[in-house]
């Protein structure tokens, strides 16, 4: 599979590359004009390779050094934007058809990710929805 896009979309690139078994490849538009580019993406993807645009890594590795929010999953990014919402654990739970503690589980792994220490108990959540909002 052969991802064209005009935009570099982190999440796609990530899904399509996550499962580790090659035969795909994720190029921006403007690669099919370099023809022979192109053409050597499609044989190394149709060979069970993996394609990636250099634009696409670099921006994606740009995007991670500097947004914190890039290092969650995508249910993470889910959970947190609830959060944001004020949300609690239980509507959370409700709205994403998931058990109270699974919620519970992503959000010390959302906590754990943005580096937000145990200490800082009674904050945490403010802290991780603060995050997010400056992210955005």
């Amino acid at each position: 599979m052969l991802v064209l896009s005009q935009y570099v979309e982190q999440q796609y690139a990530g899904e399509l590359i996550s499962d580790g078994r090659g035969g795909v490849g994720y190029l921006l538009k403007d690669r099919v004009s370099r023809v022979s580019e192109f053409v050597d993406a499609l044989r190394r993807v149709a060979a069970g390779g993996t394609v990636m645009d250099p634009e696409v890594i670099a921006q994606i590795l740009t995007r991670h050094a500097h947004d914190p929010i890039a290092a969650l999953t995508p249910r993470e990014r889910e959970v947190l934007a609830l959060m944001a919402e004020g949300k609690d654990n239980a509507t959370i739970a409700a709205r994403l058809v998931i058990t109270e503690n699974a919620v519970h589980k992503h959000i010390g792994n959302i906590f754990a990710k943005l580096g937000l220490s145990p200490a800082d108990s009674g904050h945490r959540r403010v802290l991780a929805v603060l995050t997010y909002l400056s992210s955005r």
